[in-house]
């Protein structure tokens, strides 16, 4: 059989891994329009703060792909599918015969139409940082047009940098798909204090050299100025072919497209109405693939998303339905703005369909658990916002979860499966990342992680 990937970014690259691993025979060939390896697009913010160089960020070594039987196609773009002969044709004229296309092109950069754009930058690949550090140089100021999960990494990544950044968001408070405005009002001032001067609902109106111009009059003084305003799936060589399209590419519950030849997952693909943009779903995506185009059954039921805020000094968790108000169901809050905390439970018929953790929290792994998998909360509330208070679940811990607990989400890792590759030798943290792929994601669940690995050591009287 042979399989034609279009696109080696975090879905592209995780499907053909997970399909290796699975079958050693398969021919494999995979599009990337980037030059670079596959890279974990979401700790780019720390390539922008200094904290990981571009070879930290990297998912696969170019000599995978060799060492795998996997030809890489990087640096050409595919710009045609010819379904009838089941052919991919590329930018410099090679055309790739499959059996399997499965499309994983991504998104794209939401640019909107306002005077001077060109003069942004873009915030989404790494050649996009390497543009930004480039014009980022000390003395010079910084506009960030977007405050949401983007731009704000974009905008503690430059300040953490020393520079003087502003950011600008058309809302009336920050993240607020993911926020309410009490959480988004302590956001914005836990970003005031690394250095991040925060104005929403404004609305820009230009890009000058000298800096951004608002509805109101204002100029925003910058002399670099970076868009995140959002992303858009990366449709076009779908609908070109034929395929359906709406948000995304139309997929099933095995994630075909409407030619059963072809499978999309990732940013580009829409399931049951929905596109999802993290990095979770799409691994989900990638793992149910490649069982069916391996000959196993395999189902795709959608994705319950916990997003993360990776940034230097600012904590943030949020899931499911945290908007939610007390006339639709219990709602439970603690705010400490001095303190930079905001916590806010959503619970509905027993179950906890929403939270909002803003804040160094021990309770992130508890209710990540609770929210993952459907269960009943503890009476205890209180317990639950903090878990070292008297009397809360003994679940405060990753050590003291159960097995079946997941410990890294963006992986699906669980406590039991870190205990397994344990037990079968794997005796320190690099052992287990490599075997569970624990901690390679987003990289919040790492301090639990460490916990696991050091409890399991102190068990046995191991050194880690």
């Amino acid at each position: 059989m042979r399989l034609v990937v279009v696109g080696n970014g975090m879905a592209g690259a995780r499907l053909v891994t997970e399909v290796r691993a699975r079958d050693r025979d398969m021919r494999i060939t995979v599009f990337g329009a980037e030059t670079a390896p596959p890279y974990n697009r979401i700790l780019l913010s720390n390539v922008l703060a200094g904290s990981s160089g571009p070879g930290q960020v990297r998912l696969l070594d170019p000599s995978w792909y060799a060492e795998h039987g996997v030809e890489a196609v990087t640096g050409v773009r595919v710009t045609r599918l010819d379904r009838d002969t089941r052919t991919v044709i590329a930018e410099d004229g090679r055309r790739e015969p499959y059996d399997v296309l499965v499309l994983a092109t991504g998104s794209e950069p939401v640019v909107p139409p306002i005077q001077g754009v060109e003069r942004a930058l873009p915030f989404r690949t790494l050649d996009d940082c390497h543009r930004i550090l480039a014009e980022a140089l000390p003395g010079r100021r910084a506009a960030v047009i977007g405050g949401g999960l983007l731009g704000i990494e974009a905008a503690r990544g430059l300040a953490g940098r020393g520079l003087p950044v502003t950011l600008l968001h058309l809302a009336d408070h920050l993240m607020e798909r993911q926020l309410d405005p009490e959480a988004g009002l302590v956001l914005g001032e836990t970003l005031a204090g690394v250095g991040v001067e925060v104005r929403t609902g404004v609305k820009v109106t230009a890009v000058h050299p000298e800096g951004v111009a608002l509805a109101d009059g204002d100029l925003v003084g910058a002399d670099v100025v970076v868009l995140a305003c959002g992303v858009r799936p990366l449709t076009g060589l779908a609908a070109d072919a034929g395929l359906q399209v709406r948000r995304g590419v139309v997929v099933d519950d095995e994630l075909r497209t409407d030619d059963p030849a072809v499978f999309a997952i990732g940013e580009c693909a829409e399931h049951d109405g929905t596109v999802y943009g993290l990095v979770a779903p799409a691994w989900e995506q990638a793992a149910v693939v490649a069982d069916v185009i391996t000959g196993r059954p395999a189902r795709y039921r959608g994705s319950r998303l916990v997003t993360r805020l990776k940034a230097r000094s600012v904590e943030l968790a949020a899931m499911g339905e945290t908007h939610l108000g007390e006339e639709h169901a219990e709602v439970v809050r603690f705010t400490h703005r001095a303190a930079g905390t905001y916590r806010k439970l959503v619970i509905r018929d027993d179950r906890l369909v929403g939270a909002i953790l803003l804040g160094e929290s021990d309770a992130v792994g508890t209710l990540t658990q609770l929210f993952d998998r459907g269960l009943s909360v503890p009476g205890d509330r209180a317990g639950l916002l903090f878990p070292g208070l008297a009397g809360a679940a003994q679940a405060d811990t990753p050590v003291r979860m159960p097995d079946a607990a997941k410990v890294c989400h963006c992986n699906n890792v669980t406590k039991g499966e870190i205990r397994a590759c344990w037990e079968a030798g794997a005796r320190d943290m690099a052992a287990v990342a490599a075997a569970t792929r624990a901690t390679t994601g987003c990289g919040t669940c790492r301090d639990a992680v460490e916990g696991i690995v050091g409890w399991l050591c102190d068990q046995e009287g191991v050194t880690a």
